[in-house]
């Protein structure tokens, strides 16, 4: 049943293969209209028949072209090849667009940072490292406080201890 399907739906699809075919070359003979809309109209088929094999469709094409006097020969472009180069064009167009920008935000900071230093305003060197230092020296005073903290805490539990530790052996005397 499958091999029997499979045949018929072979044989239409080779019938409307033919039908595309006849149409391509009755219509440029008879100087009509090359456009998928027409030649799937004049062979009876669906335009997607034509999008869906393209060997059919770069037939209509070629077709188009002898019709307008364009023959495609040796180093011509085809529209396919000139789509590719312009989706390489465009993605290259991105790519240094991406970098100028890059290097225009990298070049505005330099030159902020240099206007910075020249116009007086920013720290110097020695003032700069002095507050690093005060920025390390606040981050040791947070981490002995955490420290101290943890340590008054032990040693308030060690002092409840040692007093419960005293009840008891007051109350066995």
């Amino acid at each position: 049943m499958t091999s029997a399907t499979s045949n018929g739906r072979e044989a239409g699809t080779e019938r409307r293969r033919s039908r595309v075919q006849e149409a391509i070359t009755t219509a440029a003979r008879q100087g009509r209209p090359l456009t998928a809309s027409a030649i799937a109209r004049a062979a009876r088929v669906d335009r997607t028949f034509l999008y869906r094999h393209r060997d059919l469709l770069e037939l209509l094409h070629a077709a188009g072209l002898r019709a307008a006097g364009q023959i495609p020969g040796p180093g011509t472009a085809t529209r396919a090849s000139l789509q590719a180069d312009l989706a390489n064009a465009n993605a290259r167009a991105a790519r240094l667009s991406a970098r100028v920008q890059q290097l225009e935000n990298r070049l505005s900071q330099a030159l902020g940072e240099q206007v910075w230093r020249e116009s007086g305003l920013g720290a110097t060197a020695d003032v700069e490292e002095l507050q690093q230092t005060v920025t390390r020296l606040e981050q040791q005073m947070v981490e002995v406080r955490a420290s101290l903290e943890e340590r008054s805490a032990e040693l308030e539990a060690a002092r409840e201890a040692n007093r419960q530790l005293t009840r008891a052996l007051n109350q066995r005397e």
